[in-house]
C-alpha cells in the first residue's frame, strides 16, 4: 500500500502515467491515481499502489493549488493550447479570479460523463454538449505577473475544479500553460518520493485501536467514537492502518478495511 509522488509531464495523459508505472510492477498490482490532469497539463500525481488504490477517493477530495499562465486576448475552443485557437485582440480589463463557493460548469472538453459517453467524446463528433453547473470553491486566486498577452496566477481550489473554465471566464482568454505544484498536503517539490499509505493518509485523525477494537473493525463493525473528532477516521494498530472510517453520531462505521479479520 503506497502512495507515489510523480511530476507529470506535458503532452501525457495521467494513465500514460500509471501504465508506466503498472509496467514497473509485478503483473496484476494494482495501480490508480487520485485526480485526473489534462494531457497539456504538468504538475504533481498521486499514484496509488495496490490496496492504496481503495483510499483513492480521500486523496482525490484534498484542496489542489495551480499555477496557471493565461494568454490574453485569444480564444480556444477547448480552453486549452491544444484547442482551435483564435486571436480576437480583446484584452480581458480585469484580471481577478473570483473566490469563494461558486457553480461551474464543466467544459465541453472533459471527461465528464453525459448519458455514459465522454463529454470530450461528443465533442469531437460536433455534437452539442450541455454539462450541468456544480458547486466548486476557489480559496485563493492571485494574480502573480502580468506582461504583454500573457498573465499568471496561482490558485488553490477544491477537487472537481475546472481551471481552465477559471481562466476562460476572464474574457477573451484561454490557458496556454497549466501546473498543479500541491495536493493538500503533498508538493510538486516532493516529486519522486513514495510514501506507505498510513503516512499519506496523515492528514486524517487517527484513533488508536485495542485488540478487541482491532477484530471487530476488521469484520467491518462500528467501534466507539471515542476522543476522534473529525469526519473521516484512521483506525490505527500501533503504526498499522487497519481501516478508514466515517463518524456517524458516538460511533466509527469503517468504509475501507485495509487488514479485515
Amino acid at each position: 500500500m503506497k502512495v507515489l509522488l510523480r511530476a507529470k509531464p506535458a503532452g501525457v495523459t495521467s494513465q500514460d502515467v500509471v501504465a508506466e508505472v503498472r509496467r514497473s510492477l509485478p503483473r496484476g498490482t494494482k495501480v490508480g491515481h487520485a485526480g485526473t490532469l489534462d494531457p497539456f497539463a504538468t504538475g504533481l500525481l498521486l499514484v496509488l499502489i495496490g490496496r492504496a488504490t481503495r483510499a483513492q477517493r480521500f486523496l482525490m477530495g484534498l484542496p489542489k493549488t495551480y499555477r496557471a499562465v493565461a494568454r490574453l486576448g485569444w480564444t480556444s475552443d477547448t480552453g486549452d493550447r491544444d484547442g482551435a485557437l483564435e486571436e480576437t485582440g480583446r484584452v480581458p480589463e480585469r484580471l481577478e479570479i473570483p473566490v469563494g463557493e461558486q457553480l461551474q460548469r464543466p467544459p465541453a472538453y472533459s471527461a465528464v460523463k453525459i448519458g455514459g459517453e465522454r463529454a470530450y467524446a461528443l465533442a469531437r463528433r460536433g455534437e452539442a454538449v450541455e454539462t450541468g453547473a456544480r458547486p466548486v470553491t476557489v480559496y485563493r486566486a492571485a494574480l502573480l505577473s502580468h506582461e504583454g498577452d500573457r498573465a499568471a496566477f496561482e490558485i488553490e481550489c477544491s477537487a472537481g475544479t475546472y481551471v481552465r473554465t477559471l481562466i476562460t471566464e476572464l474574457g477573451d482568454a484561454y490557458c496556454e500553460e497549466l501546473e498543479r505544484t500541491a495536493i493538500g498536503p503533498f508538493q510538486l517539490a516532493d516529486a519522486g518520493r513514495e510514501l506507505p499509505l498510513a503516512e499519506a493518509l496523515a492528514f486524517l485523525e487517527p484513533r488508536s485501536l485495542s485488540a478487541s477494537e482491532e477484530r471487530a473493525v476488521g469484520y467491518g463493525r462500528r467501534v466507539p467514537r471515542g476522543d476522534a473528532a473529525g469526519p473521516e477516521v484512521r483506525l490505527m494498530a500501533g503504526d498499522r492502518l487497519i481501516a478508514i472510517a466515517e463518524a456517524q453520531a458516538d460511533e466509527l462505521q469503517p468504509v475501507v478495511v485495509f487488514e479485515p479479520a
